[in-house]
């Protein structure tokens, strides 16, 4: 996920040597980025981003807090790691910021919850502005965020798994399968693309789509009957959900 932020920000232009990745595993980072294989014990940064493990916080929060002092924000990525967490192991830090987005960063395209402590009005501004190349973020209440952790975070793997349903079923039904996954993948991009530039709200437009006794309108009355999608997406939502939740309580309990 860290890695997918670091695109989004190069992609947007941002200067690569703003930014120091540390990171024991080899990995190739863009041209100017710095790379630590370590920590550093010391040094000067305006922000420290956590993109660890959530688990592995207990380990690495003793290395990363003397870089978080009174001139730095932290900031995680943390699933399941309230603020009061972040606030126990980074005491000194300027601000703390949560942040939960999900791998469409990359293309600028993810949406990003965010909730804050210790920060003033311009630094606010400040980490919004910072975020906005990574598409669109929104100021949440904490209490929210497991929920949004499910809907934002773990959501695009749910469309995925969408897509991936419609390609098999249509290659159940006679299309070659190759052509059914091409297929899927370019009805679900453009439906997401016109959906998000229209005026309108996604339930209207699936209405525009269909005409009566047409069959789209068939699909349609196929996927509403007994509210079965709605359904089914509520459960799954609610299972995300639910295991942020108990995410949370691990995290509260080791820190």
């Amino acid at each position: 996920m860290a890695g997918a932020m670091l695109d989004g920000w190069l992609a947007a232009g941002l200067d690569p040597g703003r930014f120091t990745v540390a990171d024991p595993a080899p990995r190739d980072l863009p041209a100017g980025v710095r790379k630590l294989d370590t920590i550093p014990s010391a040094g000067e940064f305006d922000a420290v981003m956590l993109g660890v493990k959530p688990q592995l916080l207990a380990d690495v929060a003793p290395q990363v807090e003397p870089l978080a002092g009174p001139d730095t924000v932290l900031v995680s990525i943390l699933a399941g790691v309230e603020l009061a967490v972040l606030d126990a192991e980074f005491p000194r830090a300027k601000g703390l910021v949560r942040l939960m987005p999900n791998l469409s960063a990359a293309l600028g395209k993810s949406p990003v919850a965010v909730a804050s402590r210790r920060l003033d009005g311009a630094q606010e501004e400040a980490v919004l502005a910072l975020l906005a190349p990574l598409g669109t973020a929104e100021r949440l209440d904490e209490s929210d965020f497991d929920l949004v952790t499910a809907l934002a975070g773990s959501g695009p793997a749910f469309v995925y798994r969408f897509i991936d349903a419609m390609a098999m079923a249509a290659a159940d039904l006679g299309l070659p399968p190759d052509k059914a996954r091409r297929l899927a993948l370019a009805t679900v991009d453009g439906a997401a693309a016109l959906a998000a530039a229209s005026p309108h709200d996604p339930a209207e437009l699936a209405r525009r789509v269909a005409s009566p006794g047409g069959t789209t309108q068939a699909g349609l009355d196929a996927l509403d009957e007994g509210d079965r999608l709605r359904a089914l997406l509520e459960e799954t939502l609610r299972a995300a959900r639910d295991r942020s939740a108990e995410m949370a309580a691990q995290a509260r309990r080791n820190g």
